[in-house]
């Protein structure tokens, strides 16, 4: 344990930590939005509706509502479609205790607690469904549903009407409005300023005074790239006296590989990205192909309408060069990122899930919307109706995103390659395919196929099958491995031992010799010692098997021997689970008859036969596994295609797949569309109709929700505050028409990104000083006329790249995939690299640390906004993390190897690197202090003296 000291790079992050600015307060009353006086805030309220209320309609509603009491079906007393009936309860008491999940008895009867009430009583829930009720009682219980003092019978918010919505701000098309003319005419740098300029002064206030060059050159280098400037580049830039330095520096900027880094960053977290599912932990190997595919498109400045509609329906455009079609695959994974619970068993409730999640993406990040709230039930507050839900949703239900099995698999394409790769890719798959070939006619001439269902009729010989087998103890049923004969085969669940057996008795065997096969489900967690009993007319006979084993005959069966069976003599098999570790598990048993009047019937396959014909298979499989592990590897992609049957979808009640309502043909939303509503072929999804809708000049919301992001992500606070919500229960723009300038003209440059933040940049207005003057501060304490500069942390990646540029140990390698490919899950990942935060894999079970601490945006949500905390963990982790204080060492020995005369000099060096400034009178002074307290003799160590700069 180091002596209690603050090492620099700890100070500088401690620093970064220093609040940046007030928070947003309540709107003003004349301004507040339908359900603003709803229980919770606005997030909770949808939390509330996305995750809450559409499983209490499905599961609960049926005895506990107000229409099982009209029809006498209450149970318990319990209603729990009102507020007031969850808190109120049944004969048991409350059903709830806001803020209290663990004291909830709605949450034990869903966790199915031993010795509690268990519901729904049909089966219990998924636990991702049990953790959101136990997330929402924490949290509150927020509910709109009505309160206790309503006795919970208050009518329903209705939201705004589609043609009631027209006339709300968001949903008119932005206009460019008039500049407005401004008293002091010399501190405008361009249009945007003026806007700021006139509402200060329709105020009174004054705008703040200019940062210093020092403090502006830091802030636009990590607002443009993320990195901290090298000391030498603010001195070259403060020393500069071309009145064109600024303009020249922001140009660099922008020209920089980095830019594309931190600008890419912003987007992955309102694209959710990540490279795994919590469930399981199951890598998305694959993924990190569109984070590269972001980093690109902002550092070539890709249209930001391209940029939309190569994520929602790249697969779907035309494309020019193979590089094209590569590109435009890859942007498609934006639909397929979504946190999902694979083993969703209701295949068609998995196929809606991922439908929300992918409409939740799109709605959120492109038009600033809160659509999926509408799933259940028109939205309580936005003018978005179910059936326009709905119509959406039939949109993206035509696009496959999953492969259905017991577990389900996300979607992967192959990705078009060069000419030359594309050639030996073609070779190697011509021999793939011939061998593939080969194997097939292995099989067909070894007899029935080795995997897969197999019918009982197409087993040769005398065939008992599981389900004819006398059963001792509890054997459970199961079809997981997908190959077994009949309906499937049994286990023992590895539980009971010696306490269960399987008779396999033939009814009439006719007298005769016999082959007896065993047909079993292999597998590593099966039992490798099973003992099975052959009972014949030769006696009592046992034979060990090693179920860990695949079958070798057939694929599906072992041998046990031949034997001689007489008319009404013994004829029987014995499995037994006793003095076994692992599963047992059993198919069928086939007697087959090897004596010479059935061999020239031809219609049995002798033993030896059937075993050389699958060693034939066994062994062109294991040279086509080598053959697909040398050569060259197709690229894949995560991605969606097509559905092979395009289907219209109907309004599903109170959110349910299996209650179906009226029809509701794809199509936009109502509110958000001016003039005709755009044609959807019949025979494609409409997913390059939905692309071009959201991409369009005529939306309303698309360019004014970017325009806003980018001046989020520049001042820290945005023109709307809730930049993912632009709808009734999002906060107004603090200034409209600032907005619409910003968007208007967005377009009108193209939709280039950087064009848009290169204007912002260049104005006066972004380059003042975070010192406000009190006046000012005074009449704007949340500065939302944007009269100064807002003090703003350092996120997460800003930190933790600090800290490897100061150290001078940042790895500037761009690109590719940052983890093993073979990692199959991503249970207790580290991430043990020094490249940039932005190429670290982001696993949702395992976020890196550095991260996570400091507030990383959660990739399971759109994200345009992150919490800024300052806890506790943040200063101990500066303190004693293992990768703080490896940096700090590695930049005191940076510091020990410069060419600096004294400690004063290296000091002052320190304190550039870290903070992006020379250090105070007071801080030299207790710097000093502090090293020459520790100074030795010139017998001490170097050790000694380095250890004091790390502690420094």
């Amino acid at each position: 344990m180091r002596p209690a000291s603050v090492p620099v790079l700890a100070l500088a992050a401690v620093l970064c930590l220093t609040p940046t600015g007030p928070r947003a307060g309540a709107a003003d009353p004349a301004t507040r939005t339908p359900g603003a006086d709803a229980p919770g805030s606005p997030e909770q309220i949808e939390f509330f509706e996305k995750k809450i209320r559409p499983v209490l309609a499905e599961h609960c509603y049926a005895c506990h509502s107000a229409e099982a009491e009209r029809t006498k079906k209450l149970k318990g007393g319990l209603r729990l479609d009102t507020r007031d009936g969850l808190l109120k309860g049944g004969d048991s008491g409350p059903a709830i205790v806001p803020g209290k999940a663990a004291d909830s008895l709605l949450v034990k009867t869903l966790r199915y607690a031993a010795g509690e009430v268990q519901m729904p009583p049909k089966g219990r829930l998924p636990d991702a469904v049990v953790a959101d009720f136990e997330k929402w009682v924490d949290m509150g219980a927020p509910d709109p549903r009505g309160d206790p003092a309503s006795g919970g019978r208050k009518p329903p918010v209705r939201g705004l009407s589609v043609e009631e919505g027209r006339n709300f701000w968001a949903y008119k098309p932005p206009q460019a409005p008039p500049v407005p003319a401004v008293k002091d005419a010399g501190w405008p740098a361009d249009d945007i300023d003026r806007f700021v300029l006139a509402r200060l002064e329709a105020k009174g206030l004054r705008p703040a005074p200019d940062a210093d060059r020092a403090a502006l050159a830091r802030r636009v280098y990590y607002d443009l790239t993320g990195l901290p400037p090298t000391p030498e580049q603010v001195d070259a830039f403060v020393r500069d006296t071309d009145p064109a330095a600024y303009e020249k520096l922001v140009d660099h900027l922008l020209a920089s590989p980095e830019f594309g880094e931190r600008w890419g960053r912003h987007w992955l977290d309102v694209a959710r990205f990540a490279e795994s599912v919590t469930l399981r932990g199951l890598v998305f190997k694959e993924a990190w192909r569109y984070r590269d595919y972001v980093i690109d498109a902002f550092n070539a400045d890709v249209p930001f309408d391209r940029f939309v509609r190569e994520q929602v329906a790249g697969d779907l455009l035309p494309a020019a060069t193979a590089d094209d079609r590569r590109r435009q695959l890859i942007a498609t994974t934006f639909l397929a990122l979504g946190n999902t619970n694979l083993e969703e068993q209701d295949k068609k409730q998995l196929r809606m899930d991922v439908v929300d999640e992918q409409l939740d993406a799109i709605a959120r990040g492109f038009l600033g919307q809160t659509v999926t709230c509408a799933r259940c039930h028109d939205h309580k507050f936005d003018p978005i109706p179910t059936k326009d839900y709905y119509a959406l949703a039939g949109i993206l239900r035509n696009a496959k995103a999953m492969e259905h099995a017991n577990v389900s698999a996300w979607v992967e394409v192959p990705l078009p390659a060069d000419p030359k790769t594309e050639s030996a890719l073609r070779k190697h798959e011509s021999a793939v395919s011939a061998l593939k070939g080969r194997i097939a006619a292995a099989k067909a001439k070894a007899g029935p196929k080795t995997t897969g269902v197999l019918a009982v009729k197409d087993v040769p010989g005398v065939v008992v099958d599981d389900e004819q087998a006398k059963r001792v103890g509890d054997w459970t049923h199961s079809t997981f491995s997908g190959t077994y004969i009949g309906r499937g085969y049994v286990h023992d669940g590895n539980a009971g031992k010696g306490e269960k057996t399987l008779t396999f008795q033939p009814e009439a065997l006719p007298p005769g010799r016999y082959e007896v096969r065993l047909a079993y489900s292999p597998g590593a967690s099966r039992a490798d010692n099973v003992l099975v009993q052959v009972f014949s007319a030769d006696g009592e006979k046992t034979v060990a098997v090693d179920m860990k084993k695949n079958p070798p005959v057939d694929g599906r069966f072992v041998s046990l021997g031949e034997y001689r069976f007489e008319k009404n003599g013994l004829a029987y098999v014995m499995i037994s689970n006793e003095d076994t570790k692992g599963h047992v598990t059993a198919d069928a048993v086939a007697f087959v008859r090897t004596d010479a009047d059935t061999a020239r019937g031809g219609d049995r396959q002798p033993a030896a036969a059937s075993v050389a014909a699958a060693e034939s298979v066994k062994a062109l499989e294991a040279e086509l596994k080598r053959l697909e592990s040398t050569g060259p590897k197709r690229p894949m992609t995560m991605s969606v295609v097509e559905e092979k049957v395009i289907e219209e979808t109907r309004v599903h009640v109170r959110g349910s797949v299996h209650n179906l309502g009226e029809p509701a043909p794809r199509g936009f939303l109502q509110v958000a569309t001016r003039g005709p509503t755009p044609t959807i072929p019949k025979n494609q999804s409409g997913r390059k109709e939905l692309a071009d809708w959201i991409a369009s000049a005529d939306n309303p919301l698309t360019a004014r929700v970017m325009a806003n992001r980018a001046w989020h992500w520049l001042f820290g606070s945005g023109i709307v505050r809730t930049t993912d919500n632009f709808g009734t229960t999002g906060e107004p723009p603090s200034d409209p028409e600032l907005l619409d300038h910003l968007a208007t003209t967005f377009v009108r440059d193209g939709w280039s990104v950087k064009k848009l933040v290169r204007r912002i940049v260049l104005s006066h207005t972004y380059r003042q000083s975070s010192a406000g003057g009190p006046t000012t501060v005074a009449a704007d304490p949340e500065n939302r006329l944007f009269g100064r500069a807002n003090r703003r942390r350092l996120e997460a990646e800003e930190i933790r790249d600090t800290m490897l540029s100061v150290s001078g140990r940042l790895d500037l390698t761009r690109g590719g995939r940052t983890f093993v490919a073979t990692l199959a899950a991503d249970y207790g990942y580290k991430a043990d690299s020094n490249r940039r935060s932005v190429y670290l894999p982001v696993f949702r079970n395992a976020l890196p640390e550095a991260l996570e601490v400091f507030d990383f945006a959660d990739p399971s949500m759109v994200t345009g906004r992150r919490n800024t905390s300052t806890v506790a963990p943040q200063a101990l982790f500066l303190m004693n993390h293992p990768f703080v204080l490896e940096q700090s060492r590695h930049s005191a020995a940076r510091l020990l190897a410069g060419k600096l005369p004294d400690d004063g000099a290296r000091i002052t060096r320190a304190y550039r690197l870290a903070l992006g400034r020379g250090p105070t009178d007071g801080e030299r002074s207790v710097a000093l202090r502090f090293v020459g307290g520790r100074r030795c003799s010139t017998r001490c160590s170097r050790r000694r003296t380095s250890d004091t700069w790390i502690d420094l």
